[in-house]
């Protein structure tokens, strides 16, 4: 439940419109469900402003397609992350109109269409094997009601590649920024623009590389001000903060 869903239902029941006794059923599994395996927030959007998401690694397909039929009568648009294929043909027996984007590992439902933002979020990739976290990224930011720009494969290696899209990257409100190896990307447009700039190392590297841990630290150390990190491979967090920060 939101908060126009909740304006609503008080003055469905101020106008005679919804008996106390119907309002009370809606507003039963207020504020959560619990399922046995999962307790579902329903007051998470009315809350925060932005509804549950399901975070769906380590979770059975089972399990998820359960959430997700009890999250369908609610409306809200639904989100899971780190989604399997097979976890992703359950819940499609259930909902036709769920998508999967493979690179991301995202299931996604719109049961309502969000207003989308004049204002834009760039997200911006080192490499193009960085791709599945700025994905991740990019989906929750879209879900979310946000438009969003896609600048893929734009790393130090090459940095004239970078500066060809400059001025698209300038022009956001917020910059998600996804790297591995060294992670240098991050502290080069953060001394390049004057938006916030949100720094995702992501695991991609040989050995020293230690899993996503030299392009964390690399970012965490940035001299370039203006620079917020995230967890590695952490493109919903990102997408999320995001989000957040474009609506303000």
């Amino acid at each position: 439940m939101d908060m126009d869903k909740a304006r609503e239902l008080l003055e469905n029941v101020k106008y005679g419109d919804v008996s106390i006794e119907q309002a009370l059923e809606d507003l039963r599994d207020l504020p959560f469900k619990d399922l046995g395996y999962a307790k579902i927030d329903n007051h998470r959007e009315l809350r925060v402003g932005y509804p549950e998401v399901i975070y769906c690694e380590s979770k059975t397909p089972e399990q998820i397609k359960g959430i997700v039929e009890f999250m369908l009568a609610k409306g809200s648009n639904i989100l899971g992350t780190r989604a399997s294929e097979q976890a992703y043909k359950l819940v499609k027996e259930i909902c036709p109109k769920a998508e999967y984007n493979k690179e991301a590992r995202t299931i996604t439902i719109k049961n309502k269409e969000a207003e989308t933002t004049s204002t834009y979020i760039a997200i911006v990739t080192a490499g193009t094997s960085d791709i599945p976290v700025a994905e991740e990224a990019a989906i929750t930011a879209e879900i979310f009601g946000n438009r969003v720009e896609r600048i893929y494969d734009v790393g130090v290696a090459g940095i004239h590649r970078l500066f060809d899209k400059i001025e698209i990257i300038r022009e956001a409100k917020i910059i998600i920024v996804a790297a591995g190896m060294e992670g240098a990307l991050a502290s080069v447009l953060g001394g390049l623009v004057d938006k916030p700039v949100i720094a995702v190392p992501t695991s991609v590297g040989y050995g020293a590389n230690f899993g996503g841990l030299s392009a964390l630290l690399c970012m965490l150390n940035s001299c370039a001000s203006g620079i917020s990190v995230v967890n590695i491979d952490n493109g919903f967090g990102a997408g999320y903060l995001a989000s957040m920060i474009n609506k303000l």
